[in-house]
């Protein structure tokens, strides 16, 4: 955990930015250190490149087919977008005029993509000084390549993104910035306005033109909740979160309030080598999934069991231990009732199938009502330590033989999956009508890997 010197608040590593002096530059300014680079509406743009079409023109959107009309689109292309149609819109929800092809999700074909198209940033910079913030979108701080290259911040970006777009045929947009936070505030609201897709900004630039801009959710990391408690206080923009009460600022969010306050002067402390070097001294393991339909409750703790038995190979995978579980699970939509949630405490840290799998099942017989359709799940297996070998139950027993057995299984499970596939190794839960690994291990984050 990092803390920023001012006010002693630690900082977790989405709190990425860096406090300069800003310097005015006509055009695009010199001393620009980061870029921030999207690959526009990527997905969508993948499904184009593979069909010989341009994005810019073609109506398309990612879509599972086989679903009802209420899936959402995974990405629509910019030509869909300039239509007024939303990035995240239902099937249902496009007008019915517009003709569009609809592609089949394909994961595994966009991470190969992403792959390829980091090979292209790592012709240009050193793998330290590039930041993965999603499959599609990077930071890169320039600062070391300006000698190097003898090129603008701007002139550099223009290379790079022409690059992607020469190799693989996907358009890219690039946000600039004297630190962290503006090259993303560039990317998401500058860049977008920019016939060539790129802004810049630096932190007087930032008071300047985005003061007054709105809605203020347009700003990273002011989610909906932070804007509503905003606008209870009369506040809607930028500027005047930066004029506000600091003292009012800290009642309403706490130590949150350090980060909004720096952000609206356009101000962070943590730099790409700050990421790189952050270890977390505890971690977790998740695993979430929204049900197709809605489940009677022992459909659900089939569900849950399945889910738990997963992550715990992926625990042996990893060589680390859980203490403890938690549970959550979100009743039907129609329902509109809050979600169970509970945690249980393992007799001791484990990574054994047999110990917590009928943990899970116990707390969720514990926490569901019976008679409410379950539509969510999700498990936590919190605070992981690693798995130095050793698997002592208390303090009054012997090392579990039973315990190093299940653990030789769990490891030979994991092997097999490794080399002959994901399902290539089943329980009979599994099998069992509702049971839904099978299906999910055919995918990537709840889609369709496309192979």
């Amino acid at each position: 955990m990092w803390y920023y010197k001012k006010a002693k608040i630690p900082f977790n590593v989405h709190n990425i930015c860096y406090n300069v002096k800003a310097k005015i530059r006509e055009g695009c300014p010199i001393d620009g250190k980061y870029l921030c680079i999207d690959l526009k509406s990527f997905y969508a743009s993948v499904e184009c490149a593979e069909r010989g079409l341009d994005p810019m023109t073609t109506n398309l959107v990612v879509a599972d087919p086989e679903r009802s009309d209420k899936t959402i689109c995974l990405a629509i292309t910019p030509a869909m977008k300039k239509l007024g149609i939303k990035n995240r819109c239902r099937i249902f929800e496009i007008p019915k005029g517009v003709e569009y092809i609809i592609a089949a999700p394909r994961m595994k074909r966009y991470i190969d993509y992403s792959a390829d198209i980091y090979e292209i940033y790592l012709g240009f910079f050193s793998k330290d000084d590039i930041f993965v913030y999603s499959i599609d979108e990077v930071f890169i701080n320039i600062a070391p390549y300006m000698k190097k290259y003898k090129l603008s911040p701007k002139q550099l970006a223009v290379k790079v993104m022409d690059e992607v777009f020469k190799k693989t045929g996907i358009r890219a947009a690039c946000g600039i910035g004297t630190n962290l936070y503006l090259a993303k505030i560039a990317l998401d609201i500058t860049a977008k306005h920019s016939s060539d897709f790129i802004g810049w900004l630096d932190e007087q630039k930032f008071c300047d033109e985005l003061w007054d801009h709105t809605p203020i959710t347009d700003f990273w990391r002011i989610g909906r909740g932070t804007a509503d408690r905003l606008a209870t206080k009369g506040i809607y923009t930028m500027g005047q979160v930066a004029r506000a009460d600091e003292n009012m600022l800290y009642k309403l969010f706490g130590i949150d309030a350090e980060l909004l306050i720096d952000h609206a002067f356009g101000r962070e402390p943590v730099t790409i080598a700050d990421i790189k070097k952050y270890k977390p001294k505890t971690g977790c393991l998740t695993s979430g999934q929204v049900l197709m339909r809605d489940y009677e409750f022992y459909e659900g703790k089939l569900i849950v069991r399945e889910m738990t038995d997963l992550l715990c190979l992926e625990m042996v995978e990893r060589n680390v231990l859980t203490g403890s579980i938690t549970l959550t699970v979100g009743y039907s939509n129609a329902l509109k009732a809050p979600a169970a949630h509970g945690t249980k405490k393992l007799p001791f840290e484990t990574s054994a199938d047999s110990v917590i799998v009928p943990a899970a099942a116990e707390l969720y017989e514990r926490i569901v009502d019976k008679q409410k359709p379950v539509r969510r799940i999700t498990v936590v297996f919190n605070n992981l330590i690693a798995d130095d070998g050793f698997y002592q139950t208390d303090l009054f027993c012997e090392v579990s033989d039973k315990l190093l057995r299940n653990n030789k299984v769990q490891r030979a499970v994991v092997n097999i999956k490794k080399r002959f596939g994901k399902n290539s190794i089943l329980k009979g839960m599994n099998y069992e009508s509702g049971g839904t690994t099978v299906e999910r291990n055919s995918q990537i984050g709840g889609h369709k890997s496309g192979e």
